[in-house]
């Protein structure tokens, strides 16, 4: 696929990280990703359209989601939906990203910003 690969050295911006968290416990479709979103981060962040299907295609060019064949039961779904799934370099980058965030975290904690046990 033309662009995989392409940006990958970046960190991934917040939309592709909380997308990227929302695909690791199985395919969603667009909707379905932006209401995870909303949820994990008890609705202090959500995703519009714009920056949700913009983010979609460039995690699709570069190879970290890929579009999923699965599919619920026919009477459970809507023929125009398209369902993502993370790809396992996918999950190597979330992985990466989650720990360079709790470097960071622990600096951040370290100057004495936020208490030690503060979101773990």
């Amino acid at each position: 696929m033309p662009g995989h690969g392409s940006g990958d050295s970046r960190p991934p911006t917040s939309a592709s990280f909380l997308i990227l968290l929302a695909l690791a416990d199985g395919p969603l479709h667009g909707l379905g990703i932006a209401e995870d979103v909303a949820r994990s981060t008890g609705g202090s962040l959500g995703l519009g359209p714009g920056t949700l299907y913009t983010t979609l295609h460039r995690l699709l060019d570069t190879g970290l989601i890929e579009e999923s064949p699965d599919r619920p039961e026919p009477d459970a779904d809507d023929p125009r939906r398209r369902y993502y799934r993370i790809t396992s370099r996918g999950r190597r980058r979330i992985a990466s990203e989650a720990a360079s965030l709790d470097a960071l975290l622990g600096a951040v904690r370290a100057k004495g910003i936020l208490p030690s046990g503060s979101g773990s």
